[in-house]
C-alpha cells in the first residue's frame, strides 16, 4: 500500500476560505458538544419525569410512561432522526410545517429535540431502577409526615435516586457526544460531518479519521472526569461509598 501521508493538511486552507481544515474540525466539534449539551438538559428533564411517573401508584400513569419508553426505545435513532427531519413537518398542519422548513438552523433543532426523545427514556429507566433502590420505608415516611406524593418524590426519592443512578448516567452522558453524529444525515456540520467533508475533498482518510477519533476520546475522556468529580460530591454517606451503593441497598 502506497498511501501518501500528509499529516501538514490539516493547515491548509479548506474550500469554504473559512479557514484550515482544522478550523473546520474544531467548528464541528463546537456543534457536537452545543448539541449534545442542549439535548442532554431536555433528555434530563424528559427523562426524571417519565422515570418517577412509571414508579407511581396509578396504573394509568405507569401505562403511559410505559408507552412513551416503548415508542422511543424500539426505533433506531437514525430513523427517529429522518422522521422528525422529513415526515414531521408534513404531518402537522402546512403553516407549521412550512415555518418548521424554513426555520433558521433547522437540522441543529431537529437534531437536539431527536437525541433528547431518544436519550429521555434511557435516562427514564435509570430513574426508575434508582427509585425503586431506595429502601420502601423512604416512601412511606416522607408521606407520615405530611407531605405529598409529589413532594415525596421531590424532596425525598428523587435526590437520592439521582446521586445513586450517576454512574449509569456518566454512560448515557458520553453515548449522546457520540450519537450526534447520525446528525449528518440531515446535514448538521458536526465533527464527523465535518471530518467525511475533509476526506472527501482531501482524499487524506487516515488523517482526517484519525484527528476526528482523538478529539472524540479527549471528548468523552474529559466527560467522564467531570462525572467522577460530581459523583464524589454529591455522594451521600452511608448510601453511596466512592460511587458504589452499600449493601443492602
Amino acid at each position: 500500500m502506497n498511501y501518501p501521508w500528509n499529516w501538514r493538511i490539516f493547515w491548509e486552507a479548506n474550500p469554504e476560505g473559512t479557514g484550515t481544515f482544522l478550523t473546520s474540525l474544531m467548528s464541528g466539534l463546537g456543534w457536537t458538544v452545543v448539541t449534545a449539551l442542549c439535548a442532554w438538559v431536555i433528555a434530563l428533564m424528559l427523562g426524571v419525569v417519565i422515570g418517577a411517573l412509571r414508579t407511581t401508584p396509578y396504573r394509568w400513569v405507569v401505562r403511559f410512561g410505559n408507552i412513551y419508553v416503548e415508542l422511543f426505545r424500539n426505533v433506531p435513532l437514525l430513523v427517529q432522526m429522518l422522521l422528525w427531519y422529513f415526515v414531521l413537518p408534513e404531518l402537522v398542519p402546512t403553516p407549521i410545517g412550512d415555518a418548521l422548513k424554513q426555520l433558521p438552523n433547522s437540522p441543529f433543532y431537529t437534531a437536539v429535540v431527536c437525541l433528547a426523545f431518544y436519550t429521555s427514556v434511557r435516562i427514564a429507566e435509570q430513574v426508575k431502577a434508582g427509585i425503586f433502590a431506595l429502601p420502601r420505608g423512604q416512601a412511606m415516611a416522607g408521606r407520615a409526615m405530611g407531605l405529598t406524593l409529589p413532594q415525596t418524590y421531590r424532596y425525598v426519592l428523587l435526590p437520592q435516586a439521582m446521586r445513586i443512578i450517576i454512574p449509569p448516567l456518566t454512560s448515557d452522558f458520553l453515548n449522546i457526544f457520540k450519537n450526534t453524529s447520525v446528525a449528518l444525515t440531515i446535514g448538521l456540520m458536526e465533527l464527523t460531518a465535518r471530518t467525511r467533508a475533509m476526506e472527501s475533498h482531501t482524499f487524506q482518510v487516515f488523517e482526517a479519521f484519525a484527528a476526528a477519533s482523538l478529539i472524540y476520546i479527549a471528548l468523552n475522556i474529559t466527560v467522564v472526569q467531570l462525572m467522577r468529580r460530581l459523583e464524589r460530591k454529591v455522594a451521600v454517606p452511608g448510601l453511596i461509598s466512592g460511587g458504589t451503593p452499600t449493601a443492602g441497598h
